[in-house]
Protein backbone atom coordinates (compact mmCIF):
# COMPACT_ATOMS: atom_id res chain seq x y z
CA UNK A 1 0.00 0.00 0.00
CA UNK A 2 1.24 3.42 -0.92
CA UNK A 3 0.48 7.27 0.11
CA UNK A 4 -1.20 9.09 -1.57
CA UNK A 5 0.85 11.34 -3.56
CA UNK A 6 3.66 9.37 -2.87
CA UNK A 7 6.64 8.48 -5.76
CA UNK A 8 5.96 5.56 -7.25
CA UNK A 9 8.78 2.38 -6.50
CA UNK A 10 11.62 1.95 -9.08
CA UNK A 11 10.78 -0.58 -12.25
CA UNK A 12 13.04 -3.21 -13.17
CA UNK A 13 13.18 -5.15 -16.58
CA UNK A 14 13.35 -8.29 -13.79
CA UNK A 15 10.30 -7.54 -12.18
CA UNK A 16 7.70 -9.58 -13.64
CA UNK A 17 5.03 -8.82 -10.53
CA UNK A 18 3.57 -11.55 -8.89
CA UNK A 19 4.21 -15.50 -9.48
CA UNK A 20 2.33 -18.17 -8.36
CA UNK A 21 4.30 -21.14 -6.28
CA UNK A 22 6.65 -23.28 -8.95
CA UNK A 23 4.45 -26.60 -9.31
CA UNK A 24 6.01 -30.07 -8.64
CA UNK A 25 6.36 -30.83 -12.32
CA UNK A 26 8.24 -27.21 -12.75
CA UNK A 27 10.36 -28.19 -10.17
CA UNK A 28 11.29 -31.50 -11.71
CA UNK A 29 12.19 -30.32 -14.73
CA UNK A 30 14.54 -27.43 -13.04
CA UNK A 31 16.27 -30.22 -11.60
CA UNK A 32 16.38 -32.51 -14.42
CA UNK A 33 18.21 -29.27 -16.43
CA UNK A 34 20.23 -28.28 -13.55
CA UNK A 35 21.67 -31.92 -13.15
CA UNK A 36 21.84 -32.08 -17.57
CA UNK A 37 23.61 -28.66 -17.54
CA UNK A 38 26.02 -28.45 -14.50
CA UNK A 39 26.51 -31.63 -13.10
CA UNK A 40 24.11 -30.96 -9.83
CA UNK A 41 22.17 -32.98 -8.10
CA UNK A 42 18.82 -31.65 -6.10
CA UNK A 43 17.35 -34.40 -3.92
CA UNK A 44 14.68 -34.11 -0.79
CA UNK A 45 16.02 -36.04 1.90
CA UNK A 46 12.52 -37.34 2.35
CA UNK A 47 12.85 -38.95 -0.83
CA UNK A 48 15.56 -40.99 -0.07
CA UNK A 49 14.58 -44.58 0.77
CA UNK A 50 17.55 -46.21 1.99
CA UNK A 51 18.45 -45.20 5.27
CA UNK A 52 22.28 -45.25 4.97
CA UNK A 53 22.52 -43.52 1.84
CA UNK A 54 19.98 -40.99 3.44
CA UNK A 55 22.50 -40.80 6.11
CA UNK A 56 25.44 -40.07 4.49
CA UNK A 57 23.50 -37.41 2.11
CA UNK A 58 22.46 -35.73 5.16
CA UNK A 59 26.28 -35.82 7.22
CA UNK A 60 27.67 -34.57 3.66
CA UNK A 61 25.75 -31.62 3.28
CA UNK A 62 25.85 -30.45 7.22
CA UNK A 63 29.55 -30.83 6.68
CA UNK A 64 29.27 -28.59 3.84
CA UNK A 65 26.50 -26.19 4.77
CA UNK A 66 25.77 -26.56 8.70
CA UNK A 67 22.86 -28.33 10.51
CA UNK A 68 19.51 -27.74 8.95
CA UNK A 69 16.85 -24.83 10.46
CA UNK A 70 13.54 -26.18 10.38
CA UNK A 71 13.78 -29.53 9.65
CA UNK A 72 12.91 -32.51 11.90
CA UNK A 73 15.43 -33.49 14.45
CA UNK A 74 14.72 -37.06 15.17
CA UNK A 75 14.64 -36.58 18.76
CA UNK A 76 17.40 -34.50 19.16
Amino acid sequence: MTLPGAPRPPRSCLDRGPRSPTSSPEMEALRRRVWHEQGVASLAIEDITDPWLRQAVTNEATRRWGPRHGGGQHGR
